[in-house]
């Protein structure tokens, strides 16, 4: 971590001596300000907290801070999109910290060392019915069971994971990381049934002896538009194309494919159809580059494997391999507008990345359940639907949608469907106030570059290898040491060394300082050499 400036500005020194003298105005206080990085977390997790633990090589107790939280930290290091590191404050110094990274190197750990999983509270007498073990099904579920409560998912597909294991390419995430995360949480007791489709809740809940269900079951249709088409070539959607290559049906697309969305998926779609043998993939998208839904480094990576994305194109008709595509415009709000002008593309297979859905029609015969006009289900602020002990999350609830997101609601959900067993209301913990960049006392210079991920140069890769590495443990303890730990002390004892009163009293490793207000004059030297915020100083009371 780096160290404070010590330039001191005449505002400052004007400041310094308003506060200082007979009468002190001001003195300092000790305070925890929230980290940007664990307010972007959509799961919620302590980032600043593991990253603290891991920077002192403490690597079973940053994992084990992590998995509070998140149960899939290997799946997230690998998946998620880091909004967390968008957010990061450093990224205003010189470049954020690898969070991700960081989180792959100790979930892979905790793998290679067989870390089990925290154990929670004793049995409750409760049982709860999960239905869908993707990534909010799972998190839901290892929350419950830490509370103490007896969990059985019910899951339609052969294995757990959801669209973890059939919407992400393996590339991305390997299955066998996957697997091993989702074994380490069955092995807390949790009952996973797979093969087991449920079109009877209320039936489930009845023969089960459950006392609430959780309702998890993802987006996992593609959507589909018409497009009038004769003797068209073969027409698939993307979220098929992956889940049949995830299971190793991959079917035969031929030479030439077109891929038809702007998205993440897309992005995947493409990459995967290169993978099963097409020589040529072309991604066609209505809107341009600033517009496209996914990440910018997503559209990067295809990009560098060869694939060719088309801006400002819509697919008008289909006859045989001849797509007619139409060139668009953008209008002043962005939207895409026709221009008649006109081209022909040539296919052997067009792969339609649209979106995807819900199959949440079983749910219409509940009493109470209520459905958005896009057929997402309804849920009050407590997740639940309008029927009672019913509660509902992850991909088909209202908003937007990623693994991390449904992590996130899963562990949500579970705090709510707790309190709602053990008839607590549960009322979320105030946050503190955001520390932002400004707020901090850094050096104006950089002295810390982040470590680097190797990758499969892009000519080399073959099939569904992973394509990225991860850290090693000097990489992962460098790059954890890069955090500025922003809004939380973790004492550097830079006030201890500028109090020219003697005033700051330290209480051993842990445990931070105290204050002797009887020595301090508020002069601020605390508060202006402290680099990370963790000291504001707060006005005398009259």
């Amino acid at each position: 971590m780096s160290g404070p400036h010590h330039d001191m500005s005449p505002l400052v020194d004007m400041t310094r001596r308003q506060m200082a003298g007979p009468t002190r105005n001001a003195h300092p206080l000790y305070v925890d300000l929230l980290p940007p990085c664990n307010h972007a977390c959509p799961a919620g997790e302590d980032i600043q907290g593991w990253l603290d633990l891991a920077q002192a090589g403490k690597f079973r107790d940053a994992w084990e801070r992590l998995v509070r939280d998140n149960p899939l930290p290997a799946v997230h290091g690998r998946v998620c999109y880091h909004p967390c590191e968008s957010a990061c404050n450093r990224g205003e110094l010189d470049s954020s910290v690898s969070i991700h990274a960081v989180e792959r190197f100790l979930g892979d750990k905790a793998a290679a060392e067989g870390w089990p999983l925290p154990r929670g509270l004793e049995p409750s007498g409760k049982r709860v019915l999960v239905v869908g073990a993707g990534p909010s099904g799972l998190s839901a579920a290892y929350q419950l069971a830490r509370m103490g409560h007896g969990v059985e998912i019910h899951e339609a597909g052969p294995v757990a994971g959801g669209m973890m294991n059939f919407g992400i390419p393996a590339y991305r995430l390997p299955r066998d990381v996957l697997l091993h995360e989702v074994a380490r949480i069955e092995a807390m007791g949790i009952s996973i049934i797979t093969n087991h489709k449920v079109t009877d809740i209320l039936a489930e809940k009845t023969a089960g002896k459950f006392d609430a269900v959780f309702v998890a079951i993802g987006a996992g249709i593609g959507k589909h538009i018409d497009i009038p088409a004769r003797d068209a070539v073969r027409v698939l959607d993307a979220v098929s194309l992956l889940h049949n290559a995830g299971a190793g049906e991959a079917p035969l697309l031929g030479r030439r494919v077109v891929v038809y969305g702007g998205g993440n998926t897309a992005m995947d779609a493409a990459r995967t159809a290169r993978r099963l043998g097409a020589e040529e993939a072309l991604i066609v998208y209505r809107r341009d580059r600033a517009h496209m839904p996914a990440h910018g480094f997503e559209a990067d990576e295809a990009i560098e494997e060869g694939i060719k994305i088309k801006w400002l194109s819509t697919i008008k008709q289909i006859t045989g391999t001849d797509l007619t595509v139409e060139m668009m415009t953008l209008d002043a709000h962005g939207k895409p507008q026709p221009t008649g002008q006109f081209e022909t593309l040539k296919a052997d297979a067009i792969v339609l990345a649209l979106g995807q859905e819900t199959d949440s029609g079983f749910l219409r015969q509940v009493p109470g359940v209520a459905f958005a006009a896009d057929g997402a289900v309804i849920v009050g602020p407590d997740m639940m639907t309008g029927h009672a002990g019913v509660f509902a999350g992850g991909d088909m609830v209202p908003g937007e949608q990623s693994v991390t997101i449904s992590t996130g609601q899963g562990k949500r959900a579970a705090r709510y469907i707790n309190a709602w067993l053990r008839d607590m209301p549960y009322q979320p913990p105030p946050k503190h106030p955001i520390v932002g960049f400004a707020d901090l006392h850094l050096p104006i210079y950089s002295d810390a570059m982040p470590s680097q991920q190797a990758e499969v140069p892009p000519a080399l890769r073959e099939g569904f290898a992973e394509v990225t590495a991860g850290l090693s443990e000097d990489q992962a303890l460098h790059e954890a040491r890069r955090c500025f730990s922003c809004g939380n002390c973790y004492e550097c004892d830079n006030c201890f060394a500028a109090c020219p009163e003697a005033a700051i009293i330290k209480l051993g490793p842990g445990r931070g300082y105290s204050i002797d207000l009887a020595r301090c004059t508020g002069c601020a030297a605390c508060f202006e050499q402290c680099p990370c915020h963790a000291i504001d100083m707060v006005p005398e009371r009259t």
